[in-house]
């Protein structure tokens, strides 16, 4: 039997919980910020957005791209590939957006939230 990679286990533990914790680092603080966020998924992969509207944790991610994904007892670096192709959005958007009740218009979403999907290749546990 093969063993789990670390990715491996994210994957599985990502699958079991909608609701994560991620720690970005302050675009102009530089200090760690910790927030408790919805992770979605589609066409196969992570991704972490919210509704329409400007987010700190966004803009942390465009400053500093990799950040800590708190998965339970588990912490792992990770990256986020900030995504802004109008192409690309409209096909993840479009997955996730319509099971969403309260979601509001599909090109809103499109036109108006942040979108980052989370790069787990490579994943390492978080140090010190």
């Amino acid at each position: 039997m093969a063993r789990m990679t670390e990715t491996d286990e994210a994957r599985r533990e990502l699958d079991r919980q909608r609701t994560v914790e991620i720690t970005t680092i302050g675009r102009r603080t530089g200090r760690p910020r910790r927030i408790e966020t919805w992770r979605y998924r589609a066409g196969g992969r992570y991704w972490l957005t919210g509704s329409p509207g400007s987010r700190d944790w966004y803009a942390n991610l465009l400053a500093h791209p990799e950040f800590t994904l708190h998965l339970g007892e588990r912490e792992l670096r990770v990256r986020a590939r900030v995504v802004t192709d109008p192409g690309e959005r409209a096909r993840v958007f479009g997955e996730i957006v319509p099971g969403l009740g309260w979601a509001g218009s599909l090109q809103s979403w499109i036109a108006g939230s942040p979108l980052v999907e989370i790069e787990l290749t490579g994943a390492a546990p978080a140090g010190p």
